[in-house]
This record gives structure tokens, C-alpha cells and sequence, in this order.
């Protein structure tokens, strides 16, 4: 059984340390086994969020506050447009997490291209990137972290959200290579909240086909 919890869109956007703390609640939850896997969406105000990897010169160009998180990975930014998803998922044994990563990765994709949009892996690098070979923008970042055989944290998808606050930033330590949205590649508008749906089903879709 998988559970959904669309915790926060739009001008309900839920800040990042609240998010944070429902993560750790149904974490708990979860854990304990009094509910069931369950996948969060919601959408924050504007933050930035540095994981583990995180290195000085990476952070904010301006002053801007940094909110420093447990999950991987290096410092990216949420805000109004950007899908967040946090599944908090239980693990088979043995514990794979580059495999539960590809497997976000292939949600990721497959969601994209019902919408035509071309996503796809890049060889070294987590998330989900579109354009040619070398000239690759990131349009999903994914970063996680495992405790007690379940997951949280999560991907972080650019639907129609600014570029701005990327350009302050060395976002996900990547250096030679652009961010993007949906909404830029199709030339039209794509909200978080149309997305929530297409995700919940290949969610779904990706349990059936594990059991």
C-alpha cells in the first residue's frame, strides 16, 4: 500500500523547516509501521538548502540564508513552481540507494515524456537533465537520505518557477551545466499541482510492478 499527501501548493506552500518536521513525523510513522510508505508533495516558499556535500564556495554569492539539511548532495534551491516530492519509502533489504535513485530518475522521465518532454540521465550526475550531450540543462534534482531503512528527502521538479535564484549559486555543485523548467522547454505553462497526478499514478504504477 502507498499513500499520498499533497501537504501544500501554490499560495498554500508549506516553509521548508515545517516540511521538514512532517517528513520526520510520517518518517516515524513509517518506520514504526503504524502507516504505510507514503509520498509528499507540496511546494515551499523560496529557500535555499544545502546537503552534506556542500562546500563554502558553492553557497549564496549575496548573504541570502542557507538552510543546512541532513539529506546528499550539495545546495539547490525550492520555491513557488518547483514540484517537491518527499517519498518516505521502506527499503527491501539489501539496501540499494543508487538503485532507489535511478528509480526516482525513472518516474522523473517517464512523466516528462507524457508531456513531451525528452528527459534522461547523464553518466556521474543524480537527476533528471534534457538538451543534447554537453549541453545538458537539469530540470529535476533528486537528493536523499535513508534512515533506518526508509527514505526521505526526495526530487525537486522546475515546472514554471524562476531561474533567478540559481544564478547566486553553484547549484548542486555543477559548474557546466544550466537549469531549466517544463515550462520553458514546452513554451507553455506547467504548474506543480498538474503534475501531482501524472507522478501519483507512475508512482502507483512502479509499486504494482515491484510486488
Amino acid at each position: 500500500m502507498l499513500d499520498f499527501l499533497v501537504a501544500g501548493l501554490s499560495a498554500n506552500s508549506v516553509p521548508y523547516l515545517v516540511g521538514l518536521e512532517l517528513q520526520r513525523t510520517v518518517h516515524r510513522a513509517v518506520v514504526s509501521g503504524e502507516r504505510p510508505d507514503t509520498v509528499i508533495f507540496l511546494e515551499h516558499p523560496a529557500v535555499y538548502t544545502a546537503g552534506r556535500r556542500t562546500s563554502a564556495e558553492e553557497r549564496p554569492t549575496d548573504g541570502t540564508p542557507v538552510i543546512d539539511t541532513d539529506r546528499g548532495g550539495k545546495i539547490t534551491w525550492h520555491g513557488p513552481g518547483q514540484l517537491v516530492g518527499y517519498p518516505i519509502l521502506r527499503l527491501a533489504e539489501p539496501i540499494d540507494v543508487v538503485g532507489y535513485v535511478r528509480r526516482l530518475e525513472g518516474i522523473l522521465i517517464d512523466v516528462l515524456a507524457g508531456l513531451g518532454v525528452d528527459g534522461r540521465r547523464v553518466a556521474g550526475r543524480s537527476g533528471v537533465w534534457v538538451g543534447q550531450p554537453g549541453f545538458e540543462d537539469k530540470i529535476a534534482a533528486i537528493g536523499i537520505r535513508v534512515a533506518e531503512g526508509v527514505t526521505m528527502h526526495g526530487f525537486a521538479l522546475n515546472c514554471n518557477n524562476s531561474l533567478e535564484p540559481y544564478e547566486h549559486i553553484i547549484a548542486c555543485g555543477i559548474r557546466d551545466a544550466g537549469v531549466t523548467t517544463i515550462s520553458r522547454v514546452l513554451g507553455r505553462e506547467v504548474t506543480p499541482a498538474q503534475l501531482v497526478e501524472p507522478i501519483r499514478a507512475r508512482f502507483a504504477a512502479e509499486l504494482v510492478a515491484a510486488s
